[in-house]
């Protein structure tokens, strides 16, 4: 079958079920209300793209902690769980499917964000370079995280256990964990930040020990086949690495077999900035080329896809769903558009974080 059929046909992705092969990838927008709560347009705004296969909302804050950036919604309190199941009503009466994407960001944070809490925590005490939002919207230097204890990560698993049930509770039809750009569960992957001696550093073993019990504690509240886990092999964003990627993310695979996933959702790292700019690296190695084979789950791919592009890598079989990010923002029926070869909407870049109506729900349809 030619990609544009195959981009148009239902998959099941574990139990969820897609209608097509369009995924509308999670999109931070940074405009929460008091209290981390999502804001009351987002209703409209998902809405508005629930033609797609699948929505996976913006990140969203496990815990006060969690938090990173300044607008950014939570699942942790009731309030914020209400909004969200308003969200997922909308979604569905549309006919969509949309999963809650649960975000911690560990050390790419500031204290400000999170007064009562204190410094961010992180596998290792170890400065990120550059800088970050604060809650006064302004940059401020990194500051050097906590290195977390034994019962920082277990508070950190009931956490994770809570923003699953309060997910459940709004009625999401699975959860992503987001373990990718650099952020806390990738911080413990790799290891340029993750310096640790006991039994959650040094070995890959260790290192993959975390990302393998949010897993088996998620999957008491939603069945593995709704668990969905994002990767970013290669990426450099918010100063990540590790010495050999290739190992890691192997043996990462490796393990994520041993789940009954929904599925695995990669990064491609020709989308180098992650959110940050729009060039792209053509020398980057793919993603779906070197590990789709090692996955034996479905599997998305995500990063810098156009129509052309997105065809072809289902063609190839090196993913069973594409995942969509600017090009989602700007044309919120990006299927139809696709389906009749229709011209897109261009983005406005300056109105992607922060703001109101404009760049969010105003864009038009066809």
């Amino acid at each position: 079958m030619l990609g544009k059929e195959i981009m148009f046909t239902p998959v099941n992705l574990g139990s969820i079920q897609l209608k097509n092969r369009l995924v509308m990838a999670p999109l931070t927008r940074m405009r929460a209300v008091a209290g981390d709560v999502p804001n009351p347009l987002a209703k409209t705004y998902y809405a508005q793209r629930a033609s797609a296969g699948l929505i996976i909302t913006e990140a969203t804050q496990i815990s006060h902690l969690g938090k990173g950036y300044p607008g950014t919604p939570g699942i942790y309190s009731p309030e914020q769980t209400a909004a969200w199941k308003e969200i997922v009503e909308a979604v569905h009466a549309k006919g969509g499917s949309i999963v809650a994407q649960l975000w911690h960001v560990g050390r790419i944070s500031h204290s400000s964000l999170h007064l009562e809490q204190g410094a961010p925590e992180a596998p290792s005490a170890i400065t990120p370079s550059g800088q970050t939002y604060g809650a006064d919207w302004k940059l401020h230097d990194y500051e050097t995280p906590k290195a977390m204890s034994l019962d920082d990560i277990a508070r950190l698993l009931k956490e994770y256990e809570l923003a699953a049930q309060n997910a459940k509770a709004a009625g999401f039809d699975g959860i992503e964990i987001h373990s990718a750009n650099g952020y806390l569960l990738d911080q413990f992957l790799q290891d340029k930040t993750n310096h640790r001696s006991d039994q959650y550093g040094g070995s890959v073993e260790n290192r993959l020990r975390l990302l393998a019990e949010v897993i088996e504690t998620v999957s008491k509240v939603f069945s593995s086949d709704r668990v969905g886990v994002r990767l970013s092999p290669y990426g450099t964003f918010n100063d990540i690495g590790d010495t050999d990627p290739i190992g890691l993310f192997t043996a990462v695979i490796q393990k994520l077999n041993t789940y009954d996933l929904a599925y695995v959702h990669m990064i491609e790292p020709r989308a180098t900035s992650a959110g940050g700019g729009d060039q792209v690296n053509e020398e980057a190695p793919i993603t779906s080329e070197l590990f789709r084979a090692a996955y034996q789950g479905k599997f998305i791919t995500a990063g810098g896809y156009d129509q052309v592009l997105g065809e072809k890598v289902l063609e190839e079989g090196l993913a069973d769903a594409v995942a969509y990010g600017r090009i989602y923002i700007s044309n919120p029926d990006l299927v139809e558009r696709f389906q009749q070869n229709a011209p897109l909407n261009p983005y406005n870049r300056a109105t992607f974080y922060g703001g109101q109506e404009l760049g969010y729900i105003d864009y038009p349809t066809l």
